[in-house]
């Protein structure tokens, strides 16, 4: 089953340094029919403005995955790493046990970025935090970013749930078929562009849930970028 969540109809936060659109029921937005999908559990959709952001807050036992879109992100955490992300790339901070972290757009305009969060399949590991570049993503393919599922392979930075974000680029009229199998869910945004999903159309930044499918079959009716998250139901 393929389900389009229009941007329109997303929830919404926004104040003088962030505009937020919620995909999941998130902090003041609450949708009892939007609380997740299989063990994903929060995918926001932030701008940043530029020489702002989130100030040290903590977490506790979840997989936090941001994946940067346009400018930037500066990490800083209580472990003491520190590091910058680039738009097409992807960080990874595992909450574990409990960690203090920042988010800041040091940039000169606005940083635009996915923040996806998902459910551990281990309590109580401990925290911790990575970044990568993939300046070897091939078009027309979804490279496995952050990866936990059985049989990940190194590339990609780990997760400690049965989860993977992948993310590709697909010119107009190609198409990229994605397995899942069973008990598995899928969650895609096209985070630029237009698609369809197993022929069903998804614009610019709409959340497409995908369950009972084996396979999906994503073809970019426009050019587009695509990030999608593939995890235990």
């Amino acid at each position: 089953m393929i389900e389009v969540h229009p941007f329109a109809t997303l929830g919404r936060f926004r104040n003088t340094w962030l505009n937020a659109r919620h995909h999941f029921s998130f902090g003041e937005y609450y949708d009892p029919a939007r609380m997740g999908v299989g063990g994903l559990r929060v995918w926001n959709d932030d701008e940043i403005a530029p020489g702002t952001g989130f100030d040290p807050h903590p977490h506790r036992e979840m997989e936090i995955v941001t994946y940067v879109r346009e400018g930037a992100i500066t990490h800083r955490d209580s472990l003491g790493n520190e590091g910058r992300t680039e738009a097409g790339d992807v960080q990874v901070m595992h909450a574990g046990t409990g960690i203090v972290h920042a988010e800041y757009n040091l940039e000169p305009g606005p940083t635009r970025l996915f923040q996806i969060w998902i459910l551990p399949g281990t309590q109580g590991v401990a925290p911790g935090w990575g970044t990568r570049r993939f300046p070897t993503r091939v078009e027309g393919t979804l490279t496995p970013l952050a990866d936990g599922r059985a049989g990940a392979n190194g590339e990609a930075l780990p997760l400690h749930a049965d989860a993977a974000v992948l993310a590709g680029r697909l010119r107009a009229g190609q198409s990229v078929t994605q397995a899942l199998g069973a008990g598995r869910v899928g969650y895609l945004v096209a985070a630029t562009g237009a698609v369809t999903v197993n022929g069903t159309p998804a614009g610019t930044r709409d959340g497409v849930t995908v369950t009972e499918e084996d396979t999906i079959t994503i073809t970019a009716t426009e050019d587009a970028e695509v990030v999608m998250v593939d995890v235990a139901a």
